[in-house]
């Protein structure tokens, strides 16, 4: 018996597409196939293995170090791993284990970049089948099938904001390598338009070589892209994409990210989905969560003849905002997103609802009998990992649903509104997630405590720096 049997994947519609991509394979001019999986921060890790080599890899998997999965956004190894029972006490996280990708044949693209390349996005597995769990694609999985129990179905649209510069400068210098818990120097990069021109023309135009390499790209990989458009501040841009359903959504933000950067470096530009770049004039990006639930009859849940917004939308509403400070260590998990979260900023501050408001957290977009009826959450960065983001929105929609929880008034006024302020740091962020049972329940206290391990060691290696600030603050005048 195989990996894919063993870990319960290999079904006819499993076998049909390995045969399809073995078919593609052969008939193509592919010389290599890179398999990827979706670290713990959302970023592509994995391995490239010749053309030859993946038909025996859709079934026996391909293994990589559960180290990789124990490591911060400086890929420092947070957790123990050479004593006994590694970093959970466990004989398969002993010493640096293997743990296996194993490739999802549905997910075959050939990269219009490189096209001698082929790419499968895979899931992480133990050697006996089961699901790892810190893998973030099985975490949302099991918040979708418990979001399937009850009836629905999770639809999101993707709105992202991200900042494209032309590259100036690498440093990339022997004294320029960096080590682990301490990456080397950014590039440095220049503008390719000045800011505070929103959807002006002229600035698209002046941006429109490289987008249009961009949109080719990004369209060529079968992603479902409806716009591009020029954002408020200087060389900032955003995507939209039409909504699709579970799973898909995740994944192809996930592509989107590692494809916009790889294409913007082979053509001389850097593409940063950092949230506040330190750099004059910069605004920062968000990431603003398009969502609704549709019901087995295939209708849209959140959809009502005579409201804005159904009932099933305004529970679900409710769970997303009162559970708004713990999910943001999910929706914002790096220290410098919570520099976005500013009053009068077109970002939110505090949980918060309205129709139509572009200052509140959760902005409901329709009328009665519109079919298209969803919510806009806008309390995410574009760095965050989506797979957790999306799973975070369900567990915490659906708590409010099984409560039938009540959102409360619209705030009017959104930034002095009476309601809970979102955290300002991320330490606050964990402090909340540590506490709240629903998130614990529905993720599972062993990925919370996990993540929370994670994180925290990266504010406490943050805490251990001088900044730029301390220098200029004390340096003369003590």
């Amino acid at each position: 018996m195989h990996l894919a049997e063993k870990a319960g994947l290999w079904t006819d519609e499993r076998k049909t597409a390995t045969r399809e991509v073995e078919r593609r394979i052969q008939a193509g001019e592919l010389t290599v196939v890179r398999l990827s999986f979706a670290d713990q921060h959302g970023i592509l890790r994995g391995k490239t293995l010749v053309a030859g080599e993946i038909a025996s890899a859709m079934k026996a998997g391909v293994g990589f170090s559960a180290t990789m999965l124990l490591k911060d956004t400086a890929h420092r190894t947070v957790f123990p791993v050479w004593g006994a029972g590694g970093a959970f006490g466990a004989k398969e996280w002993e010493g640096a284990a293997d743990v296996m990708m194993l490739p999802d044949p549905a997910t075959f693209r050939v990269l219009p970049w490189a096209p001698h390349t082929g790419w499968m996005l895979c899931d992480i597995v133990f050697a006996d089948g089961r699901p790892v769990p810190l893998s973030t694609r099985h975490v949302y999985r099991q918040a979708l099938s418990s979001l399937a129990e009850a009836g629905y179905d999770f639809i999101a649209g993707l709105e992202v904001e991200l900042h494209l510069f032309k590259l100036a400068k690498e440093h990339l210098d022997l004294g320029d390598a960096g080590q682990p818990g301490q990456p080397g120097e950014p590039p440095e990069v220049s503008l390719l338009n000045q800011g505070y021109q929103y959807l002006t023309e002229q600035r698209y135009d002046e941006m429109d070589p490289i987008l249009e390499i961009l949109r080719t790209n990004i369209v060529g990989l079968g992603l479902p892209l409806r716009s591009l458009e020029v954002e408020y501040g200087p060389s900032q841009i955003e995507f939209t994409f039409r909504v699709a359903t579970g799973m898909d959504p995740a994944d192809a933000m996930v592509l989107l990210r590692s494809a916009t950067k790889q294409v913007a470096q082979r053509n001389g530009y850097h593409a940063t989905f950092m949230c506040r770049p330190k750099l004059p004039n910069v605004m920062s990006s968000g990431w603003h969560l398009h969502q609704s639930l549709k019901d087995k009859s295939g209708n849209n849940a959140f959809a009502d003849p005579n409201e804005p917004l159904s009932a099933v939308g305004k529970h679900w509403m409710a769970g997303l905002l009162e559970h708004a400070r713990a999910a943001a260590a999910f929706s914002t998990p790096t220290l410098n997103g919570y520099k976005r979260y500013r009053p009068f900023s077109l970002a939110p501050d505090r949980a918060t609802w309205a129709r139509d408001n572009r200052g509140v957290m959760v902005r409901v977009l329709g009328s009665p009998g519109d079919p298209a009826t969803h919510l806009e959450n806008r309390v995410g960065e574009p760095a965050a990992n989506p797979y957790l983001y999306m799973a975070s929105q369900v567990v915490c929609g659906l708590d409010g649903l099984k409560r039938q929880a009540d959102p409360g008034p619209s705030a009017d006024t959104p930034y002095e509104a009476k309601a809970p302020l979102l955290p300002r740091s991320l330490d606050e962020a964990l402090a909340a997630l540590r506490d709240d049972k629903v998130l614990r329940a529905g993720l599972g206290d062993f990925f919370v405590d996990y993540f929370v391990t994670l994180k925290q060691a990266e504010i406490d290696r943050f805490a251990r720096e001088v900044t730029d600030w301390e220098q200029r603050e004390y340096f003369s005048i003590f």
